[in-house]
């Protein structure tokens, strides 16, 4: 059963499990704050690969591979795939996870790509459509900067507001409810949100009003607020759009700030690492939530938590045509 408030935040009444998490990582996430918690680190970003868009297909697949081993299962114990990433067509999914021949649905969100994925897997679970279903995404830092902003050996220089798209991927497998285990309380779908932002090189700006509303929006609807949340995350608004995400939120009469954080700021070290505004794409919120995050969840230590996951619904078309960058930001609410 599903109870809906509002236009798009439905509570999932029988409130499926995630039963397992895998994450995987390149050298520089593999070097910050949270090297301790991923499955597995490749200190060689290119995996063994012959192209930067062939690696970011490894990291969707082994983070799935993760997810199934730490899980005890098989491919095809899962029924549906949810997974998508940032390069053109969703090919690094496509090619990642075509050899495991599960029903799959492709995804673009842009960086809130594991919160969509996440929310359809829960979706589709508590519904009974599927018994298992995955999410899965991942990035890549070298793929991403050749085809949204200059290839490597150009040496362009980033602003200060630029974030460092992550070299990871994570994977959540959902199922039916399990005693102990994290489950997902309530969903909400985001609106897209546009105000003008046209800076490539400043997403956090993009981004941060989405996630203002999401958020507000899926407060309001639940009818809690802020403080009863030990933990409202955001995928990657970096340093810029986490500040301007709570200046926002105070105009609607909601302190966020004690108790807001974001995978972008969580995943590199901004003192010791050279990544400006944090960290962004994909890969991010979804190597984050997939390590650190859902271990906390299932020790105790966070017991209720919102993953509010921003995107940039942008391409190299539109930004080449001199449109502005549309944001959007979806809603899991994980409990324990």
């Amino acid at each position: 059963m599903i109870s809906r408030h509002g236009r798009s935040t439905f509570t999932l009444n029988n409130r499926p499990s995630i039963i397992s998490r895998g994450s995987v990582v390149g050298k520089t996430e593999g070097e910050g704050p949270l090297k301790d918690f991923f499955d597995k680190i490749y200190y060689d970003s290119t995996a063994g690969q012959d192209t930067w868009e062939k690696s970011e297909s490894f990291f969707q697949q082994q983070a799935f591979l993760e997810a199934l081993e730490n899980g005890q299962l098989h491919p095809q114990d899962i029924d549906v795939m949810f997974s998508g990433d940032l390069l053109n067509q969703c090919i690094s999914s496509s090619f990642g996870l075509l050899e495991f021949n599960v029903p799959y649905l492709g995804q673009y969100g842009a960086c809130s790509t594991m919160a969509q994925s996440l929310l359809l897997s829960s979706l589709f679970v508590n519904c009974g459509i599927a018994d298992m279903a995955a999410a899965v995404t991942a990035s890549h830092f070298c793929s991403a900067e050749r085809q949204f902003r200059f290839p490597l050996e150009y040496g362009g220089q980033r602003t200060p507001t630029a974030q460092r798209t992550v070299t990871g991927g994570g994977c959540a497998i959902v199922g039916k409810r399990v005693a102990g285990k994290p489950f997902v309380n309530a969903v909400h779908i985001g609106k897209m949100v546009d105000l003008g932002i046209k800076d490539a090189n400043n997403m956090g700006a993009a981004m941060a009003p989405a996630a203002a509303q999401s958020i507000s929006e899926f407060l309001l609807d639940t009818e809690t607020k802020p403080s009863d949340y030990d933990l409202i995350l955001t995928g990657d608004l970096g340093e810029v759009g986490s500040s301007l995400l709570c200046e926002l939120m105070l105009k609607e009469g909601m302190d966020i700030s004690q108790n807001h954080n974001d995978c972008g700021l969580l995943i590199f070290d901004r003192d010791g690492q050279d990544v400006h505004a944090g960290g962004s794409g994909c890969g991010c919120a979804a190597s984050v939530f997939c390590s650190c995050i859902l271990k906390s969840i299932e020790e105790g230590r966070l017991k209720n938590v919102i993953l509010a996951a921003t995107g940039a619904l942008m391409s190299p078309t539109s930004s080449q045509q001199g449109e502005s960058i549309p944001g959007i930001s979806h809603i899991v609410n994980v409990m324990i």
